[in-house]
């Protein structure tokens, strides 16, 4: 199979107050927000090049996760989204929506057997490099 899961992309959850959470964090333990939530930059293994994690909280209640009644999504990094997508339709998983490009990505969604959204993103990291130095990578 070329198209597939290969890491974490995002973590996104509901919340009452998605602001305060966010100062919450910030001023605890140490996150760097900014509008959506906060992006965690790492190096892969395979080349040492720059990858990101977008943690957000979302103000309660959130279309975002709909059909699903979960309070959270898991976004996936994935490799080779269009393949992935093929595969999964052959094994009858069907695709929630239209696939979505953007500068930083392709977006698709699926439902797992319990019914949690699930987002895959095919990224384009290096729209996110102008938002990190080589010091604020996470070890």
């Amino acid at each position: 199979m070329k198209g597939k899961v290969v890491g974490i992309g995002g973590v996104f959850f509901e919340s009452n107050s998605p602001d305060e959470i966010k100062d919450w964090y910030a001023e605890n333990l140490g996150l760097s927000t900014n509008k959506y939530g906060a992006l965690f930059q790492f190096k892969k293994h395979s080349d040492n090049s720059s990858a990101f994690l977008q943690w957000s909280a979302m103000k309660k209640p959130v279309d975002y996760f709909t059909p699903s009644t979960v309070p959270f999504m898991i976004n996936y990094r994935v490799t080779n989204l269009e393949d992935l997508l093929q595969t999964l339709k052959k094994k009858g998983i069907s695709q929630i929506g239209e696939t979505e490009v953007f500068e930083y990505g392709k977006f698709a969604w699926i439902l797992d057997p319990e019914g949690r959204k699930i987002e895959l993103w095919e990224p384009v990291d290096s729209a996110f490099e102008g938002e990190f130095n080589k010091d604020s990578i996470t070890e």
